[in-house]
């Protein structure tokens, strides 16, 4: 299949690139996608939240006070989790929320996503994008001109200069075709690439499927 490019003024060109109906033409796979994408954001969840037990609070090692004679309830330790500074009884404990995704699942999310945003006309593909300087108001003027507010910007190689300049837009995000996830697809309501990003990823997605 063929994909329209667009010019830096946000008009059609005459100018096509040919790319692969299995990574642009696939039918939309919600399931694989929401597995996928959940997978992502488990594995980026810290897990590192931890609590107490009785056997981890210091101190506690005497009896507080004799078993019989005082009136009061018998005890063995000052670290139960009955006593104020004691031990949790259900404590948490660091965990890891990551979840396996093979080669072939990744690829057709990925896929299912790309061909989702082709037929929702939410993917603009320009024969470049580069900025000068790093200057978020020139970043700006070239979104503007393609009518984007809220996008993904994917470049072939990561440009410091693009980059930079995304960094105070909180609407706006880049990365290279090499790094983007299904999530970062996901996130944005319009996704720009550029020509060479477009085969970069085709053939990353290519290099999964013969993997």
């Amino acid at each position: 299949m063929e994909l329209g490019l667009t010019t830096a003024t946000g008009k059609a060109s005459k100018k096509n690139i040919e790319v692969s109906d299995d990574a642009f033409a696939r039918p939309f796979n919600e399931a694989l996608i929401h597995q996928v994408v959940t997978a992502y954001l488990s594995g980026a969840r810290a897990g590192t939240h931890a609590q107490k037990t009785r056997s981890m609070v210091s101190g506690g090692g005497k009896k507080p006070w004799k078993q019989k004679g005082t009136g009061r309830a018998r005890a063995g330790t000052s670290r139960s989790p009955l006593w104020r500074g004691g031990g949790k009884t259900f404590a948490a404990v660091t965990g890891d929320y990551s979840q396996k995704v093979n080669k072939k699942m990744y690829r057709g999310a990925m896929c299912s996503i790309l061909s989702e945003l082709v037929r929702q006309e939410r993917l603009v593909v320009v024969d470049d994008f580069a900025l000068e300087a790093p200057k978020t108001k020139a970043l700006v003027e070239k979104l503007r001109a393609l009518n984007l507010d809220n996008a993904l910007v994917v470049i072939h190689e990561g440009d410091l200069n693009v980059q930079l300049a995304a960094r105070n837009l909180y609407d706006v995000d880049v990365c290279s075709a090499a790094q983007v996830s299904p999530v970062d697809l996901m996130r944005f309501e319009r996704v720009l690439m550029t020509a060479e990003a477009v085969h970069r990823l085709e053939e990353r997605l290519a290099c999964n499927k013969n993997a």
